[in-house]
């Protein structure tokens, strides 16, 4: 209430807070949001609040894996009622769609998708000495031997606990950064599972790295500017960045496929029906609050977030709260679009360009 226009007048003129609260709980004609259109109603202005406060807010972008052209951008529901940014503005807590990073940079050390660990608890002490015990909601083959790539493929967080105990929480705020994530990072170990705020954009922007043989795009908006009468006053070129190596790329695309196939990300293909070469990563933060997916074709990466106005705002369950089930089907019938329009270029027998002699297992023989 507090926050509103409204208030601000109010008070502005004198109203004690006792008077401006009876104002607010009067029912008075006015014109609200609603998918279909706008609705014309009588309603409190509390409760209008409560009426906006509902609409869950979504950020996506998709941009070309080459040229960094953006694609698609849509900073939320509608800019005439809800006039934020949540492409390049907003930024929310990611979730386990951080942990392609810590796997990268595993990659990147000489480790491969087929090595194993055992999948069990597993306790980090940070350099402070403050003791850490992730849990993990994943509890099949606890106790048995698996590979990285499973473990990226169910998303645990016990792997990902293991791989983080190799390495210093300052390495992956490192290659964190290389990727092109520019908020808040504290070096700690419980950064592996996500609790940090990024941009859509930036999330985006760094998974081109992995279809892209380990080169980053930058997105780009405007490819040039003419005056009126059609000459070229300026041209743009996408910024690239050299981030790992060809071979840690295709580490990687192997395992984010086998997240779409048989992974967290496999509803895109039973439910929505997705058959192209596709990869991608699932998040979902803590309370159930926010809900992520970035995924990839040999073309295009696209990345969603969806989550209430407020971080209070959450789903009370891991089920409707997860970004497989808030952020993937919005991918899904995103990507659906593209394939069916053909005159867009995009196909789904495109294949990722790895070499032949490239061997996910080689490594582990």
């Amino acid at each position: 209430m507090r926050q509103t226009d409204r208030y601000r007048a109010l008070k502005k003129q004198g109203m004690s807070e006792t008077e401006i609260k009876k104002v607010f709980n009067t029912a008075v004609p006015m014109r609200v949001f609603s998918y279909s259109g706008p609705i014309d109603t009588t309603m409190t202005p509390m409760d209008s609040i409560r009426w906006n406060k509902h609409f869950l807010r979504c950020g996506f972008m998709s941009m070309d894996t080459h040229s960094g052209a953006v694609k698609a951008y849509v900073g939320g529901p509608n800019f005439t009622h809800f006039q934020y940014d949540m492409v390049s503005t907003g930024r929310r807590q990611v979730g386990s769609t951080i942990k392609p990073y810590l796997f990268t940079l595993a990659m990147d050390e000489g480790m491969w998708p087929c090595d194993s660990t055992v999948n069990d608890s597993i306790t980090l002490v940070d350099g402070n000495g403050v003791a850490w015990t992730p849990r993990d909601d994943h509890h099949a083959n606890q106790g048995e031997m698996v590979t990285l790539n499973w473990g990226l493929e169910k998303s645990s967080n016990w792997i990902t606990a293991y791989l983080m105990s190799l390495f210093t929480p300052e390495q992956l705020v490192r290659m964190m950064r290389s990727f092109g994530i520019e908020g808040q990072l504290d070096p700690v170990v419980s950064l592996c599972l996500g609790p940090c705020e990024v941009s859509v954009k930036e999330m985006v922007d760094a998974y081109t790295t992995f279809p892209n043989k380990g080169i980053r795009v930058e997105p780009l908006y405007v490819t040039r500017i003419e005056d009126n009468n059609g000459n070229i006053l300026a041209t743009f070129t996408p910024k690239t960045y050299e981030i790992i190596s060809e071979t840690t790329s295709y580490k990687m695309i192997y395992m984010l496929q086998n997240v779409m196939d048989h992974g967290t990300g496999v509803r895109a293909r039973f439910r929505y029906g997705l058959k192209a070469p596709m990869g991608g990563k699932t998040g979902t933060s803590q309370n159930h609050s926010d809900g992520w997916f970035v995924g990839f074709t040999p073309s295009l990466v696209s990345g969603v977030w969806v989550g209430g106005e407020d971080r209070s705002i959450h789903f009370d369950n891991m089920s409707a709260g997860q970004g497989a089930n808030m952020a993937l089907p919005i991918w899904a019938i995103y990507m659906q679009k593209v394939y069916s329009n053909e005159e867009l270029g995009y196909s789904v027998e495109e294949q990722f360009d790895v070499p032949e002699w490239f061997d996910p297992k080689a490594g582990c023989k």
